[in-house]
């Protein structure tokens, strides 16, 4: 029967009444893996990416893979990142569509075996069921939604596949399995549609029971009777769909590469339990999904760890609940197999749908990661849904019963309907969800770490500790809870308490087993205990080593642990063994060559040990993998600039610009493209950018000397005066800036005496401070103190013997002195005094190009310009020529700002990479 437009408005209705309030809701719990940290949805990311990773980003090749292998659905969390990158707006309202859709669909599947009236009612129990919550609030449920509605789709092209006499139609059969491939592309469940479509085939379609089934197969075997026709019918769909389904199994096993993923006893306990604990809390299981369904009331994120307690023996009072719910199931398959008719075919199709979608997440076959999970029980729901519609049906038909099982109706249906408006709520954030989580549950210890992690991410650290200390208390021997504490120890800098539990974790660790496989012992994440400790007393310069000792034992556990290597690369670095850091690094890329960190790394190491161009392509190849990497970005750049190659600086201005794009309230970004603009020669750019740093960072020290810098150089020296000011007044020993500060008032202001102020504070700052002393000496001269003077200039000679300039001038002084018939000198040297012409006072000016400078929080940029005095042409024979070779300290003054750069540098990283 065809689904009426009056039908479907009814049921949409119903879902948006009932999950409007779901489009307020964040990113929570598994959210958070599949779509804020995973990379398959940005647009830079290859789109073969998504057929070779798991639904979670990770490569199934990996071992911490999950092994959920649903491309399609991360495509649909792609198309939704285009469109509204992280707003959840988006992600919550298609996967409210798409369960008003499942609705639709459903509707059309029912009236294959319930009445209209029926129909609609099982339709409608299934719109406001509260089990789907997790399934349509919680985004990640989008695969349990995109399943189904290939699922229901594939039964109904199946349903069309018998055609008139008996007859095979094959183009349903094949968009059956087409559609099955599909809806197994987007949830592994996908596949259990066949089986439904067999059943279908056998009881509904050709009429069989069990019963006859049997009688017809004993009459083939004693040679009484040839096969009927429609058997032989019902065997060449079956072999059909049988084969395509093997075949779709057989490339689901070679693409999670034949390994199931590994999950802790902590996931599900009674996966790891001995003979009986494992098969009697496996069949509870059971009922306890039905209970869910039956009555959801109290409804829980998480089930795992010690939500349901192991049964351990046969006298346990559950194992009652278990015979109950199969000898109730039991009576149900019997009647549906048994006895002909509408009402038995009924029971069958929701028997089929409760039961066989449900395989996969039994433990049947192979351990699930938990042990209660609602969104699995989004299609088991159906079959349920058929169940009451159809029992229901049968009491209303009773005059007696027909008000009450209408008033009881009405109920059910509103109770779920609001439970579900209010449950949805609870999914707004993870600190709601897991608190309504705590209230059903207290004995898992998850729930509480979650708690924890939601406090932890608003920093409210006192908070999260406490959350995270129950969690030990309810689990003692929970490796994550115990890292969980110690992390937030060392959040709250308490350094000795966070080394306490991290040790208290790694006492947890099982023993290394040699020739046994770590991994298959426990979960690859539990390994992060040893990264985390070696980074927590790795800040203490007399532990390196012991640091290093973990980092190689988590690597000596698991030889392919990434995080290991990139850690002890970084370590390395800091204990100055840039090529173990990077024969580290280089080991990490062979994991993933994919990974753009990876190649950052690579390129701090490079720059440490001065290979520039291998430090640039290694930063271009971060760049490709992630074009929007903020640390390559700026830093490439400031490499480029550095190289003081023209040719580059356009690709530098350009990665800059993306840079403050990223972070437009970075000043350093902003400097830097002023600097590139000073050596580009363009001063009113220059000048605009120096001046956007400064009013995103006030007091920002290099924007102001290099801004002052450049007004003195484009002869606006009055205009650098205030800057001068503003710099001295929060750094008053920036030396740089009394030079230059001191050189204009004496030449431009003719301030003598400001000048002498500011040249007298650094020598008493820094006595063997050639530039101050000399221009000091000059201030001498210039108040016709000549004897000072000259003592001064020897003075200076004694710090730079070789400087040629000292020399000339003290010539000059010696000159001076002689010319107006001044007394005997008493530091004369041993060589005679040159003469020159007359007596005429030269004023000395300041010619100097003072060296700019960089923050040290950034990757140093080097300037050759040296800072020197010169006399004027009228006293000198000739012109001196700049100074341009760099002197022993400058260079190690920039060595100095490198490392602490590559410091700052290795703190970003370890943010970036978390602990």
């Amino acid at each position: 029967m065809a689904v009426s437009l009056k039908e479907i408005t009814l049921i949409v209705s119903v879902v948006i009444a009932c999950y409007w309030n779901s489009l307020f809701c964040g990113f929570v719990f598994d959210d958070v893996s599949a779509i804020l940290d995973n990379k398959d949805l940005h647009p830079s990311t290859p789109l073969k990416n998504l057929f070779h990773n798991d639904f979670w980003g990770t490569p199934m090749s990996e071992e911490r893979s999950h092994k959920s292998y649903r491309p399609l659905t991360v495509l649909t969390f792609r198309l939704n990142y285009l469109y509204s990158e992280l707003k959840p707006v988006s992600y919550h309202l298609l996967n409210l569509i798409f369960h008003a859709v499942v609705s639709v669909v459903f509707l059309k599947v029912c009236k294959l075996f319930l009445d209209s009236r029926s129909s609609i009612i099982a339709s409608l129990m299934f719109a406001v069921h509260p089990i789907h919550t997790e399934a349509v609030t919680g985004v990640v449920g989008r695969a349990e939604l995109l399943s189904s509605i290939f699922f229901l789709t594939a039964f109904l092209s199946y349903t069309k596949s018998k055609g008139p006499n008996n007859t095979i139609v094959w183009t349903p059969i094949a968009l059956t399995v087409v559609l099955v491939a599909v809806a197994t592309l987007c949830k592994e469940q996908g596949v259990t549609v066949v089986g439904i479509c067999c059943v279908y085939e056998v009881f509904i379609a050709q009429g069989y029971t069990l019963p006859l089934l049997f009688n017809t197969a004993m009459q083939i075997l004693r040679g009484k009777g040839s096969i009927p026709f429609s058997l032989l019918q019902i065997l060449l769909k079956l072999i059909v769909l049988m084969f395509s389904t093997l075949l779709l199994v057989v490339i689901r096993v070679q693409v999670i590469q034949s390994q199931l993923p590994v999950f802790t006893r902590f996931d599900n306990p009674a996966a790891v339990s001995p003979t009986p604990t494992r098969q009697l809390t496996f069949n509870y299981l059971l009922p306890v999904n039905a209970w869910l369904l039956f009555n959801p009331s109290e409804l829980c994120c998480d089930w795992t760890m010690g939500t349901i307690p192991l049964i351990e023996s046969f006298f346990d009072i559950r194992n009652l609940a278990t015979f109950v719910f199969f000898c109730f199931l039991g009576s149900l398959f019997v009647f549906s197999v048994r006895y002909p008719g509408n009402s038995s075919k009924t029971v069958l199709m929701a028997l089929c749908l409760m039961a066989l979608p449900f395989i996969p997440a039994s433990n049947l076959f192979f351990p699930v990661g938990f042990v209660v999970a609602e969104r699995v029980l989004y299609v088991p729901s159906m079959g349920f849904c058929i169940l009451v519609a159809h029992g229901w049906r049968k009491l209303s038909k009773r005059n007696v019963l027909k008000k009450l099982s209408w008033v009881c109706l009405s109920i059910v249906v509103i109770t779920h309907a609001l439970k579900t408006l209010h449950r949805n709520w609870d999914w707004e954030s993870e600190y709601t969800l897991f608190m309504s989580a705590l209230k059903v549950n207290k004995n898992n210890a998850k729930l509480w770490n979650n708690v924890g992690h939601a406090l932890e991410n608003e920093k409210n650290f006192e908070r999260a500790l406490k959350y995270f200390l129950q969690a030990t208390h309810v689990q003692p021997d929970d490796i994550g809870a115990h890292m969980n504490v110690g992390r937030t120890y060392k959040n709250l800098n308490r350094t000795k308490e966070a080394e306490e539990s991290y040790m208290i974790a790694k006492s947890l660790m099982p023993q290394i087993i040699p020739g046994k496989k770590y991994a298959a012992r426990i979960a690859p994440n539990h390994l992060n205990v040893y990264i985390n400790l070696a980074n927590l007393i790795r800040a203490n310069e007399s532990r390196l080593e012991e640091a290093d000792q973990l980092y190689r034992q988590a690597i000596s556990m698991r030889p392919d642990f990434k995080q290991a290597y990139i850690s002890r690369g970084e370590l390395l670095l800091k204990m100055n063994k840039p090529l173990k850091a990077k024969e580290s690094y280089l080991r990490a890329l062979d994991l993933d060559r994919s990974n753009a960190d990876l190649w950052y790394n690579l390129a701090i190491v490079n720059i440490e040990l001065k290979e520039s161009t291998e430090a640039l392509r290694n930063f271009d190849r971060a760049l490709k993998m992630n074009p929007n990497h903020k640390l390559a970005l700026f830093n490439s750049a400031l490499l480029m600039q550095e190289s003081g190659e023209a040719k580059v600086r356009p690709e530098a201005k350009k990665r800059l610009l993306n840079y403050i794009s990223q972070e437009p309230h970075d000043a350093n970004g902003y400097f830097n493209l002023g600097m590139l603009a000073m050596d580009d020669k363009k001063g009113s750019e220059a000048e605009m950018w120096m001046k956007k740093a400064i009013k995103l960072q006030a007091g920002f020290r290099s924007a102001l000397f290099n801004l002052a810098l450049l007004y003195s150089q484009s002869s606006k020296e009055l205009m650098a005066l205030p800057v001068l000011e503003e710099l001295l007044r929060y750094y008053p020993d920036h030396i740089k800036g009394l030079i230059l500060k001191g050189d204009i008032l004496m030449n431009q202001k003719r301030d003598i005496a400001g000048a002498k102020e500011c040249f007298e504070k650094i020598v008493e700052m820094d006595p063997s401070n050639v530039q101050g002393k000399h221009n000091l000496c000059v201030v001498y001269f210039e108040e016709g103190d000549l004897f000072k003077a000259e003592k001064c200039l020897l003075e200076t000679l004694d710090l730079a013997p070789h400087e040629e300039y000292i020399h000339r001038h003290l010539n000059i002084v010696r000159v001076k002195i002689s010319s107006s018939g001044a007394g005997e000198r008493l530091y004369l040297p041993p060589a005679g005094t040159t003469r020159v012409e007359g007596g005429k006072k030269t004023p000395f000016e300041n010619l100097e190009e003072i060296k700019s400078e960089h923050k040290s929080t950034q990757t140093v940029k080097s300037d050759n310009n040296k800072s020197q005095s010169k006399s004027n042409t009228q006293l000198e024979e000739e012109n001196t020529d700049k100074e341009n070779k760099k002197t022993t300290r400058e260079i190690s003054d920039i060595e100095k700002k490198r490392v602490a750069a590559l410091k700052r540098l290795e703190e970003i990283e370890r943010i970036l990479n978390g602990e």
